[in-house]
């Protein structure tokens, strides 16, 4: 009876392995068919089978349930299933699931990566973040990039707290995210572009419609991180933290422009103008040709009230980018800001010849002042025809200085929008 047992066993054993090879091999021919639907449905109905199965066979059953859950964009259970079939292959001392997890991970990540940008353009950004921050898990020494767009989603969707523990972690990496750019020259045009990638970089350097061909580095992402961390330590009412985030990074480089305007608009935020206005001089000083630069002065004297050199700034800024539209915009408010005081002076006097005569003076100012902001109005209409801001101050000028044929053609302009 005992020897009897021992056989029916053995059939036993040998039978539940050939069923358990047996359906293995259909799910592996529906994954190679890329059928990972009907796959995992016959995955999970030789469950049972696998409980107890050799290391074998069960490493080969989670790596087709990792494969297929990948492809149904279950990736944590991918992952889970993936760990499964290392782990098993592991303890028995196999190697060949394994082999294939490690060349499914540049898949793995870019089905991660797909899906993490289409749920970052339905602004499913916290969810993006996720996905992003496990690609980056997967190989951490070479996907740094994806925990910085993971940061970068984090802060969208408004996972502040998360966006600071990653930002911080590329922080103490010393993170800078540069990568390879390429130029070429036009020799028709004489213009620099540049290159989209390296392949087509090789394949310029052979034509003879492109000179002057270089490589660079792209700038480097570590002063946005700092300042995201500090803007992140703002939001949360920690302006000391976010303070000494910016002072740490600009004891490492003082004379980056970048972080230089951190600092600076970090000051704007918790309100200390005259601060932000000395750290704006000294990025000019670094970047002088920079009009935005003109512009944030041109903003802060103007929010003091310092209307003469808040316009100078302005007019600087246009010098430096004419086609830079918020300018044009601002140099007219203050231009016409000088109006309230005219009106004033207008509405105190009486009706005598004397103060009809201040009257008339006064009028006559004013309506210069209306034409001192006019040119710098339809320059921004000629940039932007569509700027009703502009277009709606053109029409209300001239219908108070009189001009009707102009107050017809801003109203008409404004009527057709």
């Amino acid at each position: 009876m005992k020897f009897y047992f021992q056989v029916l066993l053995a059939a036993l054993i040998s039978f539940s392995a050939m069923a358990q090879k047996k359906e293995l091999k259909a799910a592996q021919k529906l994954v190679d068919a890329s059928l990972y639907e009907k796959a995992l449905i016959a995955l999970d109905e030789m469950k049972p089978l696998i409980d107890n199965a050799e290391a074998k066979y069960s490493s080969h059953y989670y790596y087709l349930l990792g494969i297929s859950k990948q492809k149904a964009k279950a990736f944590d259970e991918a992952i889970a299933a993936f760990d499964k079939t290392t782990a098993i292959e592991k303890s028995a001392n196999l190697k060949k699931y394994t082999s294939l997890v490690e060349i499914n991970v540049p898949s793995l990540t870019n089905d991660l990566i797909n899906e993490a940008v289409d749920l970052n353009s339905k602004n499913k950004y916290l969810a993006a973040s996720k996905l992003l921050h496990t690609a980056y898990e997967i190989d951490p020494e070479n996907n740094t990039d994806y925990l910085y767009f993971a940061a970068s989603s984090a802060v969208n969707s408004g996972d502040y707290d998360t966006s600071l523990a990653y930002y911080t972690k590329l922080k103490d990496l010393n993170y800078e995210g540069r990568n390879k750019v390429y130029y070429a020259t036009e020799v028709s045009s004489g213009n620099e572009v540049e290159v989209p990638d390296a392949a087509t970089f090789e394949i310029y350097k052979k034509s003879k419609d492109f000179k002057d061909l270089r490589e660079d580095l792209s700038p480097s992402r570590r002063p946005e991180i700092v300042k995201n961390i500090a803007l992140i330590y703002v939001q949360k009412g920690d302006n000391e933290a976010a303070m000494q985030a910016v002072k740490d990074a600009r004891a490492i480089a003082p004379k980056d422009v970048s972080l230089i305007l951190t600092e600076a608009d970090l000051y704007n935020k918790i309100g200390d103008e005259a601060r932000f206005a000395s750290l704006m001089e000294e990025a000019i000083a670094q970047d002088p040709n920079n009009a935005v630069l003109y512009y944030n002065l041109g903003v802060v004297n103007g929010n003091k009230g310092k209307r003469d050199a808040a316009i100078s700034y302005y007019k600087k800024a246009i010098e430096l980018d004419p086609a830079y539209e918020p300018t044009y915009l601002n140099l007219a408010s203050v231009i016409l800001e000088g109006e309230a005081d005219i009106v004033d002076q207008m509405n105190a006097l009486g009706n005598s010849a004397a103060e009809n005569r201040k009257y008339d003076a006064l009028k006559q100012k004013r309506e210069g002042l209306f034409l001192e902001a006019v040119p710098y109005l339809e320059t921004l209409v000629s940039i932007n025809p569509k700027n009703t801001d502009a277009l709606t101050t053109l029409k209300n000028i001239f219908g108070t200085i009189g001009d009707t044929a102009n107050f017809k053609k801003y109203r008409d302009i404004l009527d057709n929008l």
